[in-house]
């Protein structure tokens, strides 16, 4: 067994030791999580034995859960801060980090749709739904394409790493 072999043995080993019917729950506690989202909580489940389309579903459902509860309280917060007229001071403003300057170009070239499709290579999916709605897009436009890219990008890494790991562990 070579040694990429064995890592993955381990940690499926480690998976293992979780009940199966807990494991895509803990799939979807992953893909809450910004930075690891859908596209990060997949490969560990396909890696750690789960179905992949199991894991993808579980990591997708997980990390749209967290967009849609995103979505919601900015929501909120944007209409409380619309309705008083509220205008940020000098001293609220911050440099933009590069993530969100890169975020906002895709915005304005590309609209909803490509900046939710391309946001994920910029900053989290989490992130880039509170700019989308702290911008005025409606809620519903958002969440229709956060769950577009969200299932794109899940898609896409767990087909990725199912094959590797097909190919590593066949």
């Amino acid at each position: 067994m070579n040694p990429v072999e064995t890592l993955v043995q381990n940690f499926r080993d480690l998976v293992a030791e979780v009940p199966e019917l807990v494991q895509p729950f803990i799939v979807m506690l992953a893909g809450a999580i910004p930075f690891i989202e859908g596209e990060g909580a997949s490969p560990i489940g396909v890696v750690g034995g789960i179905h992949p389309v199991v894991a993808a579903v579980a990591a997708a459902a997980g990390n749209f859960l967290c967009v849609l509860v995103v979505v919601l309280i900015s929501s909120r917060a944007r209409a409380a801060a619309v309705a008083h007229g509220h205008r940020p001071s000098s001293r609220e403003e911050r440099p933009e980090s590069k993530g969100r300057r890169r975020f906002r170009r895709y915005l304005v070239r590309f609209g909803v749709p490509g900046a939710s499709l391309l946001g994920p290579l910029a900053v989290p999916t989490q992130f880039t739904a509170a700019m989308l709605i702290a911008s005025g897009t409606s809620r519903s436009w958002v969440l229709l394409w956060q769950a577009i890219a969200i299932v794109f990008w899940t898609t896409l890494t767990t087909t990725l790493v199912w094959g590797v790991v097909s190919f590593v562990v066949a």
